[in-house]
């Protein structure tokens, strides 16, 4: 699967910024199952969205970049992070290619998970080593923050994730890790951040903060 829309993206970017827009998300939705991902149906997803995150920097947009492997499936923690690697590879090679400012964008991925059908579910440690070393290797250090939904799983079950992993991160991954309450009803209590705590209510947003890197206030 291919997340299409680029034709035309150049003129719509321009209206959302008109109407007040400073973010733009595009996702790539990526399965794994028997002979897939496809190598073909990686470079076509990053691709795009190294298009997108370029014609959106372009319109003085901020880029939030979504290659993201769902955990549908019977696959192992092992096979989502080799496929979570190679999306993330190949995405940034194309990001690289199409010369996007890193520091400029946010990157949106999966965390390192069984599928929801496996046998074996991994410990809230072993998922985030797992998630944190996959990022350290394939994520350049230009950018400044990872931002995560629950992405299937139970608010609870995220939660502890994102604080396990904030706990693991070190200079060989500089990103902020941050949890998005993008969804009515997801309720966040104290998930702690380098940067501080992040509180959301019910379907509310965590308040702009600066960042110190670029100045620019974004919101979380």
């Amino acid at each position: 699967m291919v997340t299409e829309g680029l034709d035309g993206l150049r003129e719509r970017l321009a209206e959302y910024v008109e109407l007040g827009a400073a973010f733009t998300k595009w996702r790539a939705v990526i399965t794994i199952g028997a002979g897939l991902p496809t190598q073909a149906c990686l470079q076509a997803n990053a691709h795009a969205l190294a298009r997108y995150a370029v014609l959106s920097q372009e319109a003085g947009l901020v880029p939030i970049v979504e290659p993201e492997v769902l955990m549908d499936g019977d696959h192992d923690l092992e096979r989502c992070a080799e496929v979570t690697e190679a999306a993330l590879q190949l995405t940034f090679r194309e990001l690289f290619n199409q010369k996007v400012l890193l520091e400029g964008m946010i990157l949106k991925p999966n965390m390192v998970l069984a599928g929801k059908n496996c046998a074996r579910q991994n410990s809230i440690e072993e998922v985030a080593a797992r998630t944190v070393a996959v990022l350290g290797r394939q994520v350049p250090a230009a950018v400044p923050g990872i931002a995560f939904l629950s992405g299937g799983q139970s608010e609870q079950e995220a939660t502890a994730h994102l604080n396990a992993m904030n706990q693991l991160r070190n200079n060989a991954l500089a990103a902020e890790f941050l949890l998005w309450t993008c969804f009515a009803g997801l309720r966040l209590a104290g998930v702690a951040g380098p940067a501080g705590q992040c509180r959301g209510g019910a379907g509310g947003l965590c308040p702009p903060r600066q960042d110190e890197r670029t100045g620019a206030r974004r919101r979380i």
